[in-house]
C-alpha cells in the first residue's frame, strides 16, 4: 500500500469517528453571532471543511436562508440550519438547501428533520465504503434526504483525494 492511499484510510479512519450533535445537544439556550460560529466550526472542524463566518451567516439571513436572529441572539433552530447549510453549501445554493429544509420539516417536525438527517449522515461516516442506507428509503423525504447525505459524503472524499494527489506545479518565469 502506497503512502498516498495509507493517508487516504487514515482519513476515512478518522471520519468514522465523527460526532455530530443530535437536536437534543445542541445549546438550549440562545447564543450572540461569535458564539455560534464557534460553536459550528467546532462541531464540524474533523470534517475539514470550510469554516463558517460572520459575513457567511449574515448572508443567509439577508437571503432568508435562517430565521433573523431575535436581539442578536440564534437560538436551535437557527443553530441547526446553519449546520445543514454548512454541510451542504458546497454541493447546492442556499435557495435549493432552504427549500429542502422547508420539504422535510412540512412532514415532521424540525427536530425529526434533522435528527433523521444527521442519523443518516452519522450511518455514512461509520460506513464510509458501503453505500447502504440506515433506514429503507420509504417516501421522497428520506430519499431526499440520503441523495444529500450522498453528496455530501461524495464531497468529502473526492476534495480528500485531491488534497492527497495535489502537486505542486512548475513555477512559470518570465
Amino acid at each position: 500500500m502506497d503512502k498516498a492511499q495509507r493517508q487516504f484510510e487514515q482519513w476515512e479512519q478518522k471520519l468514522r469517528t465523527v460526532e455530530l450533535p443530535l437536536w437534543n445537544q445542541l445549546p438550549k439556550f440562545d447564543l450572540y453571532m461569535d458564539q455560534v460560529t464557534a460553536l459550528v466550526n467546532e462541531i464540524l472542524g474533523p470534517l475539514e471543511i470550510d469554516p463558517i463566518t460572520p459575513a457567511m451567516i449574515n448572508n443567509y439571513v439577508k437571503k432568508n436562508a435562517i430565521i433573523a436572529p431575535i436581539k442578536k441572539k440564534y437560538q436551535t433552530m437557527q443553530i441547526a440550519d446553519i449546520i445543514l447549510i454548512t454541510l451542504l453549501k458546497p454541493a447546492y445554493s442556499l435557495d435549493i438547501i432552504r427549500h429542502g429544509i422547508d420539504q422535510v420539516t412540512a412532514n415532521v417536525y424540525p427536530q425529526k428533520g434533522y435528527d433523521d438527517f444527521i442519523k443518516r449522515l452519522t450511518f455514512a461516516f461509520r460506513n464510509i465504503n458501503q453505500r447502504t442506507a440506515p433506514l429503507k428509503d420509504e417516501n421522497f423525504t428520506d430519499k431526499l434526504m440520503q441523495v444529500a447525505v450522498n453528496v455530501i459524503i461524495d464531497r468529502l472524499q473526492s476534495e480528500k483525494i485531491l488534497k492527497i494527489m495535489e502537486k505542486p506545479l512548475p513555477q512559470i518565469t518570465k
